[in-house]
């Protein structure tokens, strides 16, 4: 069983990095002994794994199936292995927080400070499914995201809710108001996120309760891009409350109907749901905040 062990810990480190030459840096192990573990693997339980061609490889449908299964079990490896640091640093554990929303992972971050002051904390940010992946490779213990999918490898929680506003330049007519209406919307250019974004679907699924026609002028793939389209008098944007920053140039509006509601989720493995500083975090956040 050890020599498995070696054999799939070698598999799980090619799947992970995409190649043999990274797997061979990951893992502090000679390139020739990667490949051999690799093949050792394939012969003796006669599969292809891997589909080689030339200097690039790809998983297999087999190949997906046993990744799926060994992502738990170094993950819980490394995940020993960091807890084992930690005695050594003298701390008493360590947990990693994924996002896409550096607001709502900050004030997470900024809590779990005050309350586990000497846990190692790490926060992260990237696109959902980026935030997924390293869910999943168990590169972070614990996720902020707005889900409009959810899958059954995960625990998820409701945490927090609140409205999307419009964001116009301080020149706009609608910057001498506090809010709108939602048909208001109809025949402004408007700059909208990139096609999967979860505020644009948002936007986009609330519009069409309302029989309102969105004109885009310009899509952008990040909130800062959209808040600069905005200053430069490309069009309306749309924002999280919790994500507006009050830039100079600019104004948020409310709309009168609220038209638009985003949420928030904590998310986890199922397999770590019960870790005692994740079950806490989920206990104390049983009750989401609704702005």
């Amino acid at each position: 069983m050890y020599q498995y062990h070696k054999w799939l810990r070698s598999f799980h480190a090619v799947a992970r990095t995409g190649s043999f030459t990274l797997a061979s840096e990951y893992l502090s192990v000679g390139q020739p002994t990667i490949s051999e573990q690799v093949s050792a693997l394939e012969k003796k339980f006669s599969v292809e794994l891997f589909h080689r061609r030339g200097r690039y490889i790809e998983l297999s449908a087999p190949g997906h199936m046993l990744y799926d299964i060994t992502q738990g079990l170094f993950g819980q490896e490394d995940e020993a292995i960091q807890l084992l640091q930690s005695f050594r640093q003298r701390k008493h554990g360590m947990l990693r927080i994924g996002a896409v929303s550096p607001p709502i992972a900050m004030s997470l971050t900024y809590s779990l400070m005050q309350k586990y002051p000497d846990v190692d904390l790490e926060t992260s940010f990237t696109t959902e499914s980026g935030t997924l992946d390293r869910l999943y490779n168990f590169d972070i213990d614990l996720a902020i995201l707005a889900l409009s999918e959810f899958d059954p490898r995960l625990s998820t929680q409701l945490y927090r809710t609140c409205p999307i506003l419009a964001v116009v330049r301080d020149d706009h007519p609608w910057a001498s108001k506090d809010e709108v209406s939602v048909q208001d919307i109809i025949g402004q250019p408007v700059v909208l996120r990139e096609q999967g974004s979860r505020t644009r679907q948002l936007v986009e699924e609330g519009c069409a309760a309302h029989n309102v026609k969105l004109n885009c002028s310009m899509q952008l793939n990040s909130r800062e891009a959209i808040v600069h389209a905005v200053v430069h008098g490309i069009g309306v944007g749309f924002v999280s409350a919790v994500e507006y920053a009050d830039r100079p140039g600019t104004k948020a509006i409310s709309f009168v109907e609220q038209p638009f509601q985003i949420s928030y989720y904590l998310c986890c493995l199922q397999t770590r749901r019960n870790r005692p500083m994740i079950h806490e975090l989920f206990e104390d956040s049983a009750r989401p905040q609704v702005e």
